[in-house]
């Protein structure tokens, strides 16, 4: 029995692209947020960040606010982008943004998430079902914050 994958029609940019946007939240322990996709979705089952495509003219943080929303459940404020990349072959590109969740109570939509995981930097780096870029994306975003004031 095969599993329908559903895919929302998204807005192409002028750049003929579709932009989406990639949410990294981190714990007080130090661990990332990420979720493996459920299996009716686009990359069924793979390991990411959370986020999703911007839709119409909304800003990326708009789209930041509400992937998170959809996905777990929980509110974030957006704090920068840190990250781009374009894949030409697949016509999407990319931002990654660093946010902070303002409720550690996440609600998981089945639809779109099988499973919450909270990886420290290594075994992100390490995971066999990342997707493209999540290794590229928390590496950018680490050598972007702050020293810790141990």
């Amino acid at each position: 029995m095969s599993k329908t994958v559903t895919t929302t029609p998204r807005t192409l940019q002028a750049d003929g692209h579709l932009h989406g946007v990639i949410v990294a939240c981190q714990r007080a322990d130090g661990r990332w947020l990420l979720i493996r996709r459920s299996a009716t979705v686009a990359s069924p089952l793979k390991v990411c960040f959370p986020g999703g495509g911007i839709d119409g003219d909304e800003s990326q943080q708009q789209c930041a606010r509400r992937e998170m929303l959809e996905e777990l459940g929980v509110q974030i404020t957006p704090l920068r982008c840190v990250w781009q990349q374009s894949w030409p072959q697949k016509k999407l590109t990319l931002f990654g943004w660093h946010g902070q969740l303002l409720s550690m109570d996440l609600q998981p939509d089945p639809a779109e998430v099988a499973e919450v995981l909270w990886l420290t930097e290594s075994q992100l780096l390490a995971h066999g079902d990342a997707l493209p870029g999540c290794g590229d994306f928390l590496l950018a975003l680490i050598a972007q914050l702050p020293p810790d004031a141990d």
